[in-house]
């Protein structure tokens, strides 16, 4: 799920940067289908977690959140651009948050927990500069959502690649005590 979010997160991040100035209402599609594809990560990753209730809780909340906000983009793309720019920096401080607190309250439970935390700072502070700045114009807000979609997707990755490497190291173990 990880490389999955990962995977468009980057494809989202290219584009932005590319075609920053696309229209408005394509950038609220893109968005749409982009916080979609996340929710539902996010969300499989909550009902297929083995860990404790309140990582699954974590995961279910930013899902959901994800789903609600790609599916309100995609069924009215001719929001105004400040519309617009308020849902994106919205969804990125309250993303940003829930992963902060995954990456705490998890730290003794997760491996390279920093990365979940860089990520998540690297959300609000996107969200802040957006909220902050709503009259910088599309072009400007595309460049910010498409760089702060390739930072999260980096180490949205990077956590995936370290995840990995952590699981199949395990396996051996796992084999060799059944052997």
């Amino acid at each position: 799920m990880l490389v999955l979010r990962g995977a468009a997160a980057l494809l989202f991040g290219i584009v932005a940067l590319i075609w920053p100035g696309m229209t408005v209402l394509a950038l609220a599609l893109l968005f749409g289908v982009y916080a979609l594809v996340d929710g539902v990560a996010l969300l499989a990753s909550a009902v297929r977690k083995e860990g404790g209730t309140g990582h699954r809780s974590a995961h279910a909340v930013g899902g959901v959140l994800g789903i609600a906000v790609g599916v309100i983009a995609i069924a009215w793309p001719g929001v105004t651009a400040l519309a617009l720019i308020s849902l994106v920096g919205a969804w990125a401080v309250i993303t940003g948050i829930t992963e902060i607190w995954a990456a705490v309250h998890f730290r003794r439970e997760l491996h390279h927990e920093w990365l979940l935390f860089l990520a998540g700072a690297a959300s609000v502070i996107a969200g802040v500069l957006i909220w902050a700045r709503p009259d910088a114009g599309a072009i400007t807000v595309a460049q910010v959502i498409g760089l702060y979609a390739l930072i999260s997707a980096a180490l949205v990755l990077a956590t995936a690649w370290r995840l990995h490497g952590t699981a199949t190291t395990a396996r051996p173990a796992r084999h060799a005590r059944h052997a």
